[in-house]
């Protein structure tokens, strides 16, 4: 689906990936419903945009509260006429530590925001798109919604709730108007530490290659939605992972494993 002409809700657009996938659809044409628990990130979102009202539209909304998610498409439509994607971007990390040291609150906070507010947001919006000519659901999961990551599983856990979520709503949706996409980026340079309470600076992965810039990450997933894609790999870590994952699961697993020694103390 291109994007001129089109409005799109962005989850998480208040920084990293989703402030700058917000930027490219208004430079493409687009208009954004720009949404993130922080009003004053969206604003400064709003200003690197330069958006204006009839362009960009601030929600200050905490996706896994479902009762303020379902009031979003009627705003969204009674501001722009209209909703013709989502990308549901917002995310958070767990702390770098075992299942066995995480409280059930952490683990329960990880799943409301990665995946039931992923849920949240498609449920809401899902019943509109079908009234569009066409229409596109993007799912940003992680490459460790398809490979373990020691010290994330609850995180990879939903990021692989959130893969297997998005591949039923492309089966389900193929004879509708509305395409379906699943993202799977790698290292991305973001403060999703920061933003998720984590005191680990992302700024490479763990086998040392340079996380890919946010602006980078966020073009290539544009141009997988506007291609249609199914499956939207971003950066050469995942795509490597991907095919490795595949070929030998075990010794990936290991592989990353002993590449997240040393954040896990």
């Amino acid at each position: 689906m291109k994007i001129a002409g089109k409005v799109f809700l962005v989850t998480g657009a208040g920084s990293g990936m989703g402030r700058e996938m917000t930027h490219q659809i208004m430079a493409k044409g687009g208009k954004v419903a720009a949404l993130d628990r922080y009003l004053p990130a969206l604003l400064e979102t709003q200003q690197v945009c330069s958006g204006t009202s009839n362009t960009f539209l601030a929600l200050e909304v905490d996706i896994t509260d479902r009762t303020k998610v379902l009031a979003l498409p009627e705003e969204v439509i009674k501001h722009f006429g209209q909703i013709d994607g989502i990308i549901n971007n917002a995310g958070i990390i767990q702390p770098f530590v075992k299942v066995n040291d995480l409280t059930f609150e952490q683990i329960e906070h990880v799943m409301n925001v990665n995946f039931f507010g992923c849920v949240f947001v498609t449920k809401a919006f899902l019943p509109y798109l079908l009234e569009r000519p066409v229409a596109h659901i993007v799912n940003i999961s992680s490459m460790g919604g398809f490979l373990p990551v020691p010290g994330q599983s609850i995180y990879g856990a939903a990021k692989a709730a959130m893969k297997l979520f998005t591949e039923g709503l492309y089966a389900e949706l193929k004879e509708t108007s509305v395409r379906v996409s699943v993202v799977f980026p790698g290292a991305i340079a973001t403060n999703i530490t920061t933003n998720s309470g984590i005191e680990i600076p992302v700024t490479a992965d763990s086998s040392g290659m340079t996380a890919m810039p946010a602006n980078e990450a966020a073009r290539n997933i544009l141009k997988g939605m506007e291609a249609d894609q199914y499956r939207i790999l971003v950066g050469s870590d995942s795509k490597f992972m991907d095919f490795l994952s595949r070929l030998a699961p075990e010794y990936a697993t290991n592989f990353i494993a002993k590449k997240m020694k040393a954040l896990m103390g």
